[in-house]
């Protein structure tokens, strides 16, 4: 079982105890890579949010208006279908949803992983890797979507070293 950051900075033992989920999409390794390092910081359960049909290296080419990729992410109500549901989703009360940040947003299929799980009355952080984007517009598109979650401030994973994790998930406060 994991404490939320809140009772480890304090190491009381006492404090409510919660259970942390970093579910996250990852196309090419990167956001995976990522999503390991915080699970070990924050002690939280690994979950992979896995497409239906995977994505081929056609598929991610964003300079084809025709591959998948920019198909999906040029209509705003497309949700690529995953392969099954995170069981006892009920147990979670920290959830970092982590993904690569395409066309300066999160993926749709992360719009899919929570529209498909009840997220309500959790506290949801993301966190994304990017080659050029900053993570400001995927988090402002995300709240603006999903108005009723429970949102913390999320941060740019790419390369970041575990030290620098648990500066910031240390720095969350609330959780």
């Amino acid at each position: 079982m994991c404490l939320t950051v809140h009772a480890q900075k304090n190491g009381n033992s006492d404090a409510k105890a919660s259970k942390t989920l970093v579910a996250y999409f990852s196309a090419t390794g990167t956001t995976a890579a990522a999503a390991e390092k915080l699970a070990k910081v924050t002690g939280g359960e690994l979950y992979q949010i896995v497409p239906e049909k995977s994505y081929t290296t056609a598929d991610l080419d964003w300079h084809n208006k025709q591959s998948r990729s920019s198909v999906e992410m040029n209509d705003t109500k497309s949700r690529p279908a995953i392969k099954g549901k995170k069981e006892n989703m009920a147990t979670y009360d920290v959830v970092y949803i982590g993904y690569p940040i395409w066309w300066g947003i999160a993926p749709t299929i992360i719009k899919t992983f929570i529209e498909s799980h009840n997220l309500k009355g959790k506290t949801v952080i993301p966190f994304a890797t990017s080659g050029s984007s900053s993570i400001s517009k995927s988090m402002d598109d995300l709240k603006n979507t999903y108005p009723d979650l429970n949102w913390k401030e999320g941060k740019l994973l790419n390369r970041t070293s575990e030290k620098a994790i648990r500066e910031w998930t240390d720095g969350l406060e609330d959780i």
